[in-house]
Order: structure tokens, then C-alpha cells, then sequence
């Protein structure tokens, strides 16, 4: 999606009939359209191939030689099998930037798993990390370790590119759901490998820095970040209560994380007194991080998001009008793409095949009634 922001086309291969997984993820629904599969596929044209034909396969190569970028997301080995595995590719399109997205990556013990963003999240730490301090492991409220993945791959693509545009010369990618989530452990990884310390659930709360959390409010929450002492004692101000930011055991980080408890426990009695609006207006303007927790209406009525222009919206040809979260970028000197709304299976098989590679209309009918493709048809 991000590459199509940018303008690049994108072409999505889908099985016919049924197409990506994510089209039966629901509800909700939108008309007869998976949400989740609107969210998170704009910017794309369908292909609707049978890659079990070996005229899908031959017409897989031909889209690969004409274009700069592959991506996959097969159990290693198994496009190989079909004759489309990197080596396969290279011979015919020596300048391909070949992307595999894997759940642990191309080679090693447990290669052949499949892999979802919950298993990589529990396998990778996250979810061990995740969750209330004396509760159970908790999933991440959306798939984050998909999106870092999404997001590495992205860059790497982008680097990928650069590569060639140096040395004339494609390359293969190898991108996984375990890597990119170990990578994302940091500084919680950082603490096993340099201190052998054993990570814990911390809530909303941080192992390493003092107020740094959320706290609940008269009627609802606020979350307060003091990232150095200067912070702490601001806060303190605003809470009224200078003999706090006076007091010995809580004079540095340090300290604070040493007393956590004790400190919170004050902290927490004070935010109680008020509600959320009213402390949101004494902290304004203080230099110090903080910011409510918000449902979903209140994230989209807020006004800076209103502001950075995130959402986008597009006509959908049989769900209508839909909406998504768009980019998180904005650029100087350029805009992003005008969004195009995710396809339908197989809308634009019959466009792909003229205008990519060339196909005249008896071959492509041939295509059809052989069930080497599919296009679908919008009424």
C-alpha cells in the first residue's frame, strides 16, 4: 500500500473464486466486503490466476519479467516447486527485486510452519511482554508484528531498488515475522542479552522509566510520560504536590524506578480526584508528554488527527463509499497518490493482460475458458 502511495503500481495475484484469505475475515462486513481485507489492500489491481496450470505459471514469469518488484509470501520452497522460486525468476528477469515474506524465513529448523502475526508475537516475546503485571499474555489490539513486517519490507524494497538502480542487478529479499519482531524487542531484548534480566508485563506502565504510565482518572484514564527530572518535578506542580518532588527516594529516574510503588500509589490518588478533560487542561502547555486514551470516535473527532489528514476515502464498486487509515508520512515536495479503493478477485485480469503483457482478445478468451484466469465482472 505504501508503494502505491508513492505512485508504484501494484498488481495482486489472487487464486480465483475465493482470492485472499482476508476476503472472508468478518464481520463486520461492508456490503458483501471484508473490512479488514478494505483495509489494508488499497492501491492494488487484482489478477485472478490458476497457478496450478502451467499456463498461470507462464503467465506469472511474464508479469515478473515486466516488473521491477516480486513479492511472495509462500512456505519457503514452494513457489520453487512451481518454477517460480527466485533462481527460477533471476534467469528470465535478472533484474527483479524478489521479496519472500515468511513466517521465520528461508532456511533453518522450523522453515516449513506457517506463520500468523499471534504465533510470531508469542513465539518472538511480544506477547510475553504484553499485559497486565499479575495477568495473563496478552495479543497486541492489532497485528503488529504483520505491520513491522509490512514495514521492514517496505524499506528493504525501497533498498532493493537502489541496489539495482547501482549495479544493474536484481536481488532476493528474505523478510519474516520472527526476525522483524525480535528486532523490535530493543531495549527489552537489550536487557537479557547485556544483563540477563528476564523481561516482565508491565501493563501500560515502563521497566525502565518513572512516571511513565497511564492513571486512572474520575472517569477515565491519562497517560503521563516523565522522561527526565526535570519532567517529574513539572508534574509535580501540576499535581500540587511539591513535597513529592522534594522527596529523597524519588529524586532521579533511578530512584523512582527503585520506588515505583510507593510513587505511583500517590500519583494514582491524585489523578483519581479529577477527570480526564480537567487534568488534559492543567497539563497543557508544561512541556511534559501526556495525552487521554481514546476510543476509536474520540481518535477521529480528535483535532490533530483531523489535521494530519489521515484518513482516506474512496468509491468502492460494490461496497460504496469506505474510509481507511491512510499514511503516516506526508512529504515537502510531493503528495501521496490519490488512494485507489482495494479490487475486486480478478477485476482487472483482462487490463493486466492487454495492457502489461500484450495479449490480444482470442488469447486472453482462451485464458478464460480454459480457467488458466478469471475476471470478474462489475455490475
Amino acid at each position: 500500500m505504501n508503494l502505491g502511495d508513492l505512485g508504484a503500481e501494484v498488481i495482486k495475484v489472487e487464486r480465483p473464486g475465493a482470492g485472499d484469505d482476508t476476503r472472508a475475515w468478518g464481520p463486520p462486513f461492508a456490503g458483501t466486503e471484508s473490512v479488514y481485507f478494505l483495509s489494508v489492500n488499497r492501491n492494488k489491481k487484482s489478477i485472478a490466476i490458476n497457478m496450478k496450470d502451467s499456463k498461470g505459471v507462464k503467465l506469472i514469469k511474464e508479469l515478473a519479467a515486466a516488473s521491477d518488484v516480486f513479492v511472495e509470501n509462500f512456505v519457503p520452497g514452494k513457489l520453487a516447486e512451481m518454477g517460480l522460486g527466485y533462481e527460477d525468476i533471476k534467469k528470465i528477469a535478472p533484474h527483479i527485486v524478489y521479496c519472500s515474506i515468511t513466517g521465520y524465513g528461508q532456511t533453518g529448523p522450523v522453515v516449513q510452519r506457517g506463520g500468523y502475526d499471534s504465533i510470531a508475537a508469542a513465539v518472538s516475546g511480544l506477547m510475553h511482554i504484553t499485559g497486565h503485571e499479575d495477568g495473563e499474555p496478552v495479543r497486541a489490539g492489532v497485528a503488529m508484528t504483520d505491520l513491522a513486517t509490512g514495514l521492514y519490507t517496505y524499506g528493504a524494497i525501497m533498498a532493493g531498488l537502489l541496489q539495482r538502480y547501482k549495479t544493474g542487478k536484481g536481488l532476493h529479499i528474505d523478510c519474516n515475522l520472527l526476525s522483524t519482531q525480535v528486532a523490535c524487542l530493543t531495549h527489552v531484548a537489550a536487557n537479557y542479552l547485556n544483563c540477563k534480566i528476564e523481561a516482565k508485563r508491565w501493563g501500560t506502565a515502563h521497566g525502565s522509566i518513572v512516571p511513565y504510565q497511564a492513571f486512572k482518572t474520575k472517569d477515565g484514564y491519562i497517560v503521563v510520560g516523565a522522561g527526565n527530572d526535570h519532567q517529574f518535578v513539572t508534574v509535580c506542580k501540576i499535581l500540587n504536590l511539591p513535597e513529592v518532588s522534594k522527596d529523597s527516594r524519588y529524586k532521579t529516574n533511578t530512584l523512582r524506578v527503585q520506588n515505583r510503588k510507593e510513587l505511583i500509589d500517590i500519583l494514582s490518588t491524585r489523578f483519581s480526584e479529577k477527570a480526564t478533560t480537567e487534568w488534559l487542561q492543567l497539563f497543557e502547555g508544561h512541556g511534559v508528554p501526556y495525552g487521554p486514551i481514546n476510543n476509536m470516535q474520540q481518535v477521529f473527532s480528535d483535532p490533530q488527527v483531523l489535521h494530519n489528514g489521515l484518513v482516506m476515502e474512496m468509491n468502492h464498486p460494490t461496497a460504496g463509499r469506505i474510509a481507511v487509515p491512510g499514511p503516516g508520512v506526508r512529504y515537502s515536495e510531493f503528495a501521496v497518490s490519490h488512494p485507489k479503493p482495494p479490487p475486486l478477485v480478478g477485476q482487472h485480469t483482462v487490463e493486466i493482460l492487454k495492457s502489461m503483457l500484450g495479449y490480444e482478445d482470442d488469447a486472453i478468451e482462451e485464458l478464460l475458458r480454459t480457467g488458466a484466469v478469471a475476471q470478474h465482472e462489475v455490475r
